[in-house]
């Protein structure tokens, strides 16, 4: 299992996110790692990322929210 975070550089939600993902995977006794990612604008536009924090299991993101592309 693939896990990648996305975040933009100003998202206050990398400590938070971390702690739950790892809380997760420890209590369902899931053997796997987070990568976070820090993405500007134009890295979010390229990747097809919506919203900050993006979160995707083997390239598929959990939460998506459509639209345009790219974040603030």
């Amino acid at each position: 299992m693939t896990i990648d975070c996305y975040l933009s550089e100003h998202c206050g939600s990398y400590y938070q996110l971390r702690e739950n993902i790892g809380r997760t995977l420890q209590e369902l006794g899931i053997d796997a790692e987070a990568a976070f990612h820090t993405v500007s604008y134009d890295e979010a536009v390229n990747l097809g990322i919506s919203g900050s924090p993006t979160i995707r299991v083997d390239g598929m993101d959990l939460f998506e929210k459509g639209g345009s592309p790219g974040i603030t």
